[in-house]
């Protein structure tokens, strides 16, 4: 990324950044041991960078991507149990769509939406509808085979757990 590009993408982002409730992500536990914050920056970088080269909409792309795990607690330390499409993979997408319409309603429009509430495809069943919604799809998933360098950690990712003395 070139000084002007990493400038204007912190422009972008700068808001969001600072937010107090965003900064919490931070001490969220995502893949192994990457926080939700760190995953969210590197997914929103991708995604910024997809949009710049291919000339669509950098912006909502770089918000997108920095929105898309924006749910409400740590997954990692959530221990009860719910039915398999109830689990977070499957649910997250609508819970950080919610928090950056409330957060964030100024930055947010249809198209962020629709990022932040596809980027689990294939899991959500419904493609996303914009090009800027398939780069951040295709950026989380880029930037989430991180997980593959920890592979004691993957069982994790598909809701199995190692069981704590007295469960």
């Amino acid at each position: 990324m070139s000084c002007n590009e990493k400038e204007e993408f912190y422009q972008i982002i700068h808001d969001i950044l600072m937010n107090e409730e965003f900064q919490k992500r931070k001490t969220y536990k995502h893949h192994g041991d990457i926080t939700v914050y760190e995953h969210s920056l590197k997914v929103s970088k991708v995604a910024y960078k997809m949009a710049k080269k291919f000339h669509k909409d950098y912006k909502s792309a770089a918000i997108g991507g920095l929105l898309h795990d924006f749910y409400d607690k740590p997954w990692q330390e959530d221990i009860e149990k719910k039915p398999f499409f109830q689990r977070h993979g499957f649910v997250h997408a609508k819970q950080a769509m919610i928090n950056a319409n409330k957060y964030f309603p100024d930055l947010v429009n249809k198209k962020i939406d629709n990022i932040i509430l596809r980027h689990m495809f294939p899991l959500n069943k419904v493609p996303p509808k914009y090009i800027e919604s398939w780069f951040v799809t295709l950026a989380d998933k880029y930037v989430s085979l991180e997980v593959f360098l920890q592979p004691t950690k993957l069982p994790m990712l598909f809701g199995f757990r190692k069981k704590k003395k007295g469960e």
